[in-house]
């Protein structure tokens, strides 16, 4: 059976929180049929971190019933405790407190204050404030976000570890609707940047790859496809082929191509 241990170093990791990572796909843990389907979707994503809903999902809170670390060991993924479903600044800060807790003073933690239920749009107010009251309390804070470049600058400036805008609404599947707002994020972050929320395929992951975005962080788009194991692969795929062709740098956009594409000199004849 292949384990996370399998997977290849590569020359290009993802540092969060003074940490590298080989895969630059996270991928959370709820909505799979089932421990065993959450597990060959993880293995077959490559990822090594994974996001869990601490208000949703065992961990330890319950001896009595199945408990995710049994299916995604500790010593082979990094727990990325998420506040989701919580709608308070005072919420999330106890959610994720009690993630520390379960997970023996782990630190890195993903921030989520939801606006409102119908669509889970970030509010960013309670999100500021429950950003710094965890960064003062010594967590790695994470954070989801709208796609505003003007809010994602006060996050890193508290001194959240990574900035997570959504593409579009959480579980929707729209991919990136605003590339000019990821972009400016982008550029001026000195943090990582990771989509988070929207993603519905591999292309709209490949894009988000491509605008410089250092990761990509998704769980509807695997978990509910037709076949969540497969989608998970192709999501592996995306991620790496949109991380290379940015790293290679794309040819320049032309309105026409007047240039042939095969030398033009010594033709026969």
């Amino acid at each position: 059976m292949n384990t996370a241990a399998d997977r290849p170093a590569i020359a290009d990791p993802l540092v969060i929180a003074g940490r590298a990572y080989r895969s630059r796909l996270l991928i959370g843990t709820g909505k799979y049929r089932d421990f065993a389907e959450t597990r060959e979707a993880a293995i077959a994503s490559g990822a090594e971190i994974v996001t869990v809903a601490i208000r949703r999902t065992n961990i330890g809170q319950d001896a009595g019933t199945p408990s995710l670390v049994d299916a995604l060991p500790l010593k082979e993924f990094t727990y990325l405790p998420n506040s989701a479903g919580c709608y308070t600044a005072d919420e999330a800060v106890r959610t994720l407190k009690l993630g520390r807790e379960l997970l023996d003073g782990h630190r890195l933690v993903k921030l989520e204050v939801l606006g409102d239920k119908a669509t889970l749009y970030p509010n960013v107010r309670e999100t500021l404030a429950a950003a710094r009251t965890l960064v003062d309390d010594g967590f790695d804070v994470m954070v989801y976000t709208s796609d505003d470049p003007i809010v994602a600058r006060e996050l890193e400036a508290i001194g959240c570890v990574a900035i997570m805008p959504l593409a579009s609404l959480i579980g929707s599947g729209m991919g990136i609707l605003n590339p000019w707002n990821l972009s400016l994020i982008v550029e001026q972050a000195k943090v990582p940047v990771l989509v988070d929320a929207g993603v519905g395929t591999a292309s709209d992951a490949a894009v988000a790859m491509e605008l410089g975005c250092d990761g990509v962080l998704m769980n509807t788009a695997i978990a509910q496809a037709k076949e969540p194991v497969r989608m998970a692969n192709a999501m592996r795929l995306a991620v790496t082929a949109g991380r290379e062709a940015f790293l290679a740098g794309r040819m320049p956009r032309k309105l026409y191509a007047g240039a042939p594409s095969s030398p033009s000199a010594g033709l026969i004849g």
